[in-house]
């Protein structure tokens, strides 16, 4: 698609939940209907060649499994139609230092070339899929310590001393980060603030820290201070059904490509039956 500056770019992030679940439960259906040019999937359980087959000869695929078997896994599908071209990926560039959280980092560098055939513009995106944790138990301080070594990777990313001169990175951060960032992130604040794990201060500190950096929250920058939207609602009860959700899938990006996203939707199932995962796409354009 052709924009007034620029061509547009639909990416799309979203936790599967098991991706040969997810295809089974009408992914396909959802990846035709919103011609997302890039899909950064989350929680996939599975390997290369099976999450490559189940998008097809259309995709380009990487996928950084986890070493536990049916658990964690993220990818990065690239629309072969698209102007984009997956030229390289590297994986766990945020150190694995427990099996637990392997699985969880995939950086890839996506590339576009002009009329004469040079690479005009590079793009980084991240699919990432961060710890759950449970509070007062080994699995928080898992995530703590992801948070923590993710952090230090996002300064990489963005140094503090960057300039114009230098010229700012075109990165996305994008995936289940499993926090909220404030109340609004949330329906049920009050019963979950600093009781839950996702909805403790010492959690959302990393997300105010990581934006005081520079990095930009797209979909709450587009969207405004509304409530939600959310993107996750239990299976459970009438969670779906009375919009008891959390937002908790986020694209973060660096402010120059932030300044280049359009629109924001989330990609919420309109029936409970209908939904392939607990968690629905998010969807940004941007212009570049």
């Amino acid at each position: 698609m052709q924009g007034k500056g620029g061509k547009l770019l639909k990416v799309a992030t979203v936790n599967v939940n098991g991706i040969r679940a997810a295809f089974r439960k009408g992914m396909a259906a959802w990846l035709e209907r919103s011609e997302s040019d890039v899909v950064l999937a989350q929680e996939v359980r599975a390997s290369q060649e099976i999450t490559s087959e189940l998008f097809g000869d259309d995709w380009q695929v990487t996928v950084n499994a986890s070493q536990l078997k049916g658990r964690a896994g993220v990818a990065v599908a690239v629309r072969k139609s698209s102007p984009w071209f997956l030229a390289s990926s590297e994986a766990d560039t945020v150190p694995v230092e427990v099996p637990s959280d392997g699985g969880r980092w995939l950086e890839a560098v996506l590339t576009r070339e002009n009329e004469s055939g040079e690479v005009d513009t590079c793009l980084r995106v991240i699919s990432a899929y961060f710890h759950s944790g449970e509070v007062g138990t080994e699995k928080q301080e898992h995530k703590m310590a992801h948070l923590e070594r993710i952090g230090e990777r996002l300064k990489q990313l963005l140094p503090a001393d960057d300039t114009a001169e230098n010229g700012e990175p075109l990165v996305l951060l994008a995936g289940d980060f499993n926090v909220v960032n404030t109340e609004r992130d949330i329906k049920n604040w009050k019963p979950n603030h600093n009781k839950r794990a996702g909805v403790l201060d010492e959690e959302i500190a990393f997300l105010n820290c990581w934006r005081e950096q520079g990095w930009v929250d797209v979909v709450r920058a587009l969207a405004g201070e509304v409530q939600g939207p959310y993107s996750w609602w239990s299976w459970r009860g009438k969670a779906f059904d009375n919009d008891a959700g959390w937002r908790i899938d986020y694209q973060f990006a660096t402010p120059a490509l932030a300044e280049m996203a359009r629109t924001q939707q989330v990609d919420r199932a309109q029936d409970y039956d209908q939904r392939f995962s607990d968690h629905a796409p998010v969807v940004v354009t941007y212009e570049i």
